[in-house]
């Protein structure tokens, strides 16, 4: 996969300005008020800066965490994982491995009934939805 590399002006020029916030300077979006907290349709979650495959409908599950959540990304090398020590806690940040964007962070070993017991927490807008034809 060919790395995504652009300057922060054509990001600022790309993304509208919650895009911008959440994917290029590690923001949050609100709990509950992103489009695909609830959301059931089947297709493929892909990064809004890039395009890169990402999640995929299968691993999305009811977590009621105000995010989406999936169990695992598509591909495990879609993602990258990284350690985060900001706001007094110690986290594992999401971001796409393709545009090194941020998508939100995964949490290990929370008791959900998957096959991995991770929660990828993703602001909805970090992707997009393609639909299953």
């Amino acid at each position: 996969m060919d790395k995504v590399v652009k300057s922060e002006a054509e990001w600022r020029a790309q993304l509208s300005p919650e895009e911008y916030h959440v994917l290029r300077e590690a923001g949050t979006e609100r709990p509950f008020t992103g489009e695909y907290v609830d959301t059931k349709t089947e297709g493929v979650y892909s990064c809004r800066a890039c395009g890169a495959e990402l999640f995929r409908s299968d691993t999305k599950f009811e977590s009621h965490c105000g995010w989406p959540s999936f169990f695992e990304p598509s591909k495990s090398e879609a993602v990258t994982l990284i350690e985060d020590h900001t706001h007094g806690m110690v986290r594992t940040e999401v971001r796409c491995a393709r545009c090194d964007s941020h998508l939100g962070h995964v949490f290990h070993g929370e008791g959900y009934a998957t096959p991995t017991d991770d929660r990828y927490c993703i602001n909805s807008v970090s992707v997009r939805l393609e639909p299953a034809p």
